[in-house]
């Protein structure tokens, strides 16, 4: 038997255990996703990284909403899942770092790029995924 979301919330050490657990699954989903996207696009461009942070901004605006507007779960769970989980597989410091190497490179033009694409895409694709936790089956 599953316990209630109120008994899950009057722990607060399960939010923790969530963020821990959630953080282990969004870690092994972004180093097999890097893994992923490397060996099919290759390593010239941070695709792998770019691929991470748009999936993961998307899954962001869907998993917020529609945990906060159509789908209850404990608190404590929404937190793991949301910080602990696509805290660890987003990635904007590995994005900064990437973006210094390009420009490092004096790889100006596809720094530029990569930012723009980045910042962009992310935007868009947050923007997506609230609309459709939102608007899904509605």
């Amino acid at each position: 038997m599953c316990p209630s979301p109120v008994i899950l919330d009057r722990d607060p050490d399960m939010t923790y255990v969530f963020i821990a657990i959630f953080s282990i699954l969004g870690a092994f989903a972004r180093y097999g996703q890097t893994l992923a996207v490397q060996g099919l696009l290759g390593r010239n461009f941070p695709y792998a990284t770019l691929s991470i942070n748009v999936l993961g901004s998307f899954l962001m605006g869907f998993l917020f909403f529609l945990t906060l507007e159509r789908v209850s779960i404990p608190p404590s769970l929404r937190t793991g899942i949301l910080t602990g989980g696509l805290g660890a597989y987003t990635t904007f410091s590995t994005f900064s770092l990437e973006t210094l190497n390009l420009m490092e490179g004096g790889e100006w033009a596809r720094a530029a790029l990569y930012v723009a694409a980045s910042v962009l895409l992310s935007i868009a694709a947050v923007i997506l995924g609230a609309y459709l936790s939102r608007n899904l089956g509605a």
